[in-house]
C-alpha cells in the first residue's frame, strides 16, 4: 500500500473554492495510486475567532477548555472536506485527533506528541482511500483534548508520515522556501532543496513556511517534506538531509525576526554566579533568552544585555525589577525597536570568511550592529528595526542569492 500525507493550511481551506483546489491535489495523488492522509487546519481566521470568544466569555479561560474550543475549527474542516471527497466518488472519512488517537502530554495549548496508533491508521487506510484528519490536536491518557500550539498542523502531518513511514507534502499559499522574503527582495529565489538544519534555523528566525517543531520531527525521523503551493503546480522545495550539493553553497538564505526586544541590566556586580542569578528566574518563568552579551568589567561592575521575544517583555521586566533590587544594579533598560537578521547555510561549516563578508556588507550601508551571535550554520546580527529591509537586501545581494 502506497501512502502519502498531504497537509493543507488555513488559507488552503478558507472557503469552498479553496477546498476544491485541495480536492484536486488529493485526487491527483489518488490517480498515482496513493492512499492519502489529508491533514487539515481550521479555516483561515477561525482559530483567532474562537480564541476571541474564549476571552469574551471568561477573564481567565481555562487552558484545557480552550483546547476543546479551538479544536472545533479543524473538526469543521475535515467534515466538510470529507463531504467534498465523497461527492467526487472517493471512499473517504473524517478523523479527529482523539479517534486516531494522537497521544500527547498534558501541556494544554502547546502539547507534545508522545505516540500515534499506527496500526489503527493502517487498518483505516485498508478500508478508505482518503482519511481527512484534523491537524493541531491530540488527547491525553485521560482522554482530554489537547492542541499542539500555533502551526501545529504541520507537526501533526510530519508525525503521521513518520508513523506510516511515508513522505509528507505541506501545501500552503507560497510555492516553496525562498532565499529570503520575496516581499522584501524581488530577486528572492525559490530553493529546490534545503537541509533540515537550515530549515530549523529559518523557522527559529520567524520564517512562516513551516512550524519549527515539525522540522525537528522531520529531522529526527528522517521524513522528507515537500513544501508546495495549493494554488499552483510549481514543484516546491524539498526539506531533507543535507548532501554535498548543499555544502557547496556558502549561504543558502537570509532570514529576519522583528519579534525581538533588547534588555540591559546595568552595573550588576561582576562576581561568580551573577549570570545564574539573572537568567535562572527567566528560565523558571518560561522566558526564552537568545542573544547574550556581557560588557567588560569596570570597577567590579558589568552590564548584561540579552534579547527576548517581544511578547515576553513585560514578564521579563517584572523579573528584572526584582533582580535589580537583589543585586543593587543601577537600572534596567529595554528597546523594542530592534530586529535580528541572519545569514544561514550548511556551507559555513567548511568555509571561512562568511562573518567578515556579512559585517563588511552591513558596514558599507552604515548599518550598525548592536549584538552578534553565531552557530555552526548561522550568523545573526541584531540591528535597529528601521534598517531591516535594507539589511536583508544587502546581505542577499552580498552572497549572490538572487543568481541561479
Amino acid at each position: 500500500m502506497r501512502i502519502l500525507v498531504q497537509k493543507f493550511g488555513g488559507t488552503s481551506v478558507a472557503n469552498l473554492e479553496c477546498m476544491k483546489k485541495v480536492r484536486e491535489k488529493v485526487l491527483a495523488a489518488r490517480a498515482k495510486g496513493f492512499k492519502v492522509v489529508v491533514v487539515l487546519s481550521a479555516m483561515s481566521g477561525e482559530t483567532n475567532r474562537l480564541l476571541g470568544l474564549a476571552k469574551e466569555w471568561s477573564t481567565s479561560p481555562d487552558p484545557a477548555e480552550i483546547d476543546v474550543l479551538v479544536s472545533t475549527g479543524e473538526q469543521v474542516s475535515v467534515a466538510l472536506f470529507s463531504m467534498l471527497m465523497k461527492d467526487a466518488g472517493v471512499n473517504s472519512r473524517s478523523l479527529l485527533g482523539y479517534q486516531v488517537p494522537v497521544s500527547t502530554d498534558c501541556d494544554h495549548g502547546n502539547a507534545r506528541i508522545l505516540g500515534i496508533n499506527q496500526d489503527k491508521l493502517q487498518a483505516l487506510l485498508e478500508e478508505h482511500d482518503v482519511l481527512a484528519v484534523a491537524g493541531f490536536q491530540g488527547c491525553t491518557d485521560e482522554a482530554r483534548v489537547t492542541t499542539l500550539g500555533r502551526g501545529g498542523s504541520d507537526t501533526s502531518a510530519v508525525a503521521f508520515a513518520a508513523a506510516l513511514g511515508c513522505e509528507c507534502e505541506i501545501y500552503t499559499d507560497v510555492e516553496g522556501v525562498y532565499t529570503t522574503d520575496p516581499n522584501i527582495v524581488s530577486t528572492a529565489r525559490k530553493m529546490d532543496r534545503v537541509s533540515y538544519d537550515e530549515m530549523l534555523e529559518m523557522a527559529s528566525m520567524g520564517a512562516k513556511v513551516l512550524q519549527i517543531r515539525s522540522v525537528e520531527f522531520a529531522k529526527k525521523y528522517k521524513v522528507p517534506v515537500l513544501v508546495r503551493s495549493t494554488f499552483s503546480d510549481a514543484p516546491g522545495t524539498l526539506v531533507t538531509q543535507e548532501d554535498s550539493r548543499m555544502e557547496a553553497v556558502l549561504v543558502s538564505g537570509i532570514a529576519y525576526d522583528k519579534d525581538q526586544a533588547r534588555v540591559t541590566l546595568r552595573d550588576v556586580p561582576d562576581v561568580p554566579g551573577i549570570a545564574s542569578k539573572l537568567f535562572g528566574p527567566l528560565a523558571a518563568g518560561g522566558v526564552v533568552v537568545d542573544m547574550i552579551v556581557q560588557n567588560p568589567s569596570r570597577e567590579n561592575k558589568t552590564d548584561m544585555t540579552f534579547t527576548v521575544p517581544r511578547g515576553d517583555l513585560d514578564k521579563t521586566l517584572e523579573l528584572m525589577a526584582e533582580i535589580q533590587k537583589e543585586t543593587n544594579a543601577a537600572e534596567v533598560l529595554h528597546d523594542l525597536h530592534v530586529c535580528k537578521v541572519s545569514a544561514i547555510g550548511v556551507g559555513m561549516r567548511n568555509h571561512s570568511g562568511v562573518a567578515a563578508q556579512a559585517f563588511d556588507a552591513l558596514r558599507r550601508e552604515n548599518i550598525n550592529i548592536l549584538m552578534i551571535s553565531t552557530s555552526e550554520i548561522k550568523i545573526t546580527c541584531l540591528i535597529e528595526e528601521k534598517y531591516t529591509e535594507l539589511a536583508v537586501r544587502t546581505l542577499h545581494d552580498a552572497f549572490g542569492l538572487g543568481k541561479e
